[in-house]
């Protein structure tokens, strides 16, 4: 018999105030000295901020659609929705922007909703591949449509201010679903969309 997962106790904000300050003294520092002394609180309050993402519920964000569209069929695009997300490995930030296309089929969302959608799953620990599958399969699932399009592009700072140290260096993933993916010629008009409408890097049509 499969023994079912148990779900972690989630720490106290005074035991995640107690890690910060563990943090600074493994660091080399004082957590007692005046600069510091609200350093701790001041962190897991950011971090409230930051992960935010582990409360909402992605599909539920788009769980109110609009069918009186009068018959409109044609792509959909939202570009350039800014983000920023942690890099799972090393908790530093992610910082960059995502490009979504669909073709409808008969609902709509309001455009509010993609770019919420984008920021549940930034604020939570990532990696840019998984976030950007999440992002279209999740907008697949719940809407439906005839096909989506997902383009993410991203800068790492776990590889722009330690490690190769590689500033400018920037990261695109896509993820092609329905028609977008099985018609060359969607995809090379989403692609086309976003090369007049963004100054970023692009994948080759």
């Amino acid at each position: 018999m499969k023994k079912r997962s148990v779900q972690p106790r989630k720490p106290s904000r005074d035991e995640a105030i107690q890690a910060v300050r563990t943090l600074i003294r493994w660091a080399g520092d004082d957590p007692d000295r005046e600069g510091l002394l609200e350093t701790p609180d001041r962190v897991v309050r950011a971090y409230r901020e930051f992960f935010s993402g582990y409360e909402q519920d992605p599909a539920g964000i788009l769980a109110k659609t609009f069918s009186e569209v009068d018959g409109y069929d044609e792509m959909i695009v939202m570009n350039d929705i800014r983000f920023e997300s942690h890099c799972e490995h090393h908790m530093v930030p992610i910082i960059g922007k995502a490009h979504i296309g669909y073709l409808p089929d008969k609902r709509v969302v309001g455009i509010s909703k993609l770019a919420r959608l984008v920021e549940v799953y930034a604020r939570r620990l990532q990696i840019q591949e998984k976030m950007t599958v999440q992002i279209a399969d999740t907008l697949q699932d719940v809407l439906q449509p005839k096909g989506v399009a997902v383009v993410v592009e991203a800068a790492h700072q776990c590889m722009t201010t330690r490690g190769v140290h590689k500033p400018g260096a920037a990261l695109v993933t896509s993820r092609m679903l329905g028609a977008f993916r099985s018609d060359q010629a969607t995809r090379r008009e989403f692609l086309a969309i976003l090369a007049r409408s963004s100054s970023g890097a692009l994948p080759n049509t």
